[in-house]
């Protein structure tokens, strides 16, 4: 699996999961988005990467949905728009991040072995949060 950067759609599960997105119809999209972020929220044991990353690409649509939310990434996030989504999205995209973001994590335990990766990774998934808080 190939990481480019520390942003949300920066490494092949994300842009995988954008496209995937992108094969969906649209009114099947949004269920994708919401599978995303439990999954990685139902895990109660070790996170792996892959579900890590789809849930913070899913976050990442959800914040770009929020008032002053950064937009989703123009090259590797999904060519077609993601319909709206609930505000019920918002609580489990912060939930998601916390989970991706805490211990047990192998995302963060990766992000953490580069030498400022986890700064800027951090720094990537406090942006999201900062869209994601009412």
């Amino acid at each position: 699996m190939g990481t480019w950067d520390a942003t949300p759609f920066g490494n092949d599960t994300a842009a995988d999961f954008a496209g995937d997105l992108d094969d969906l119809a649209l009114d099947e999209r949004p269920a994708a988005v919401r599978e995303a972020l439990e999954a990685a929220i139902r895990e109660a044991g070790y996170l792996d990467r892959s579900e890590g990353d789809t849930a913070v690409a899913a976050a990442a649509l959800v914040a770009a949905q929020c008032p002053g939310g950064p937009p989703a990434d123009a090259i590797y996030g999904p060519d077609e728009p993601v319909p709206p989504l609930p505000d019920d999205f918002r609580p489990l995209a912060l939930a998601a991040l916390d989970r991706v973001a805490g211990a047990n994590s192998e995302s963060q335990e990766l992000w953490a072995e580069t030498a400022d990766g986890l700064q800027r990774w951090q720094a990537e998934i406090d942006e999201l949060r900062k869209a994601l808080r009412p």
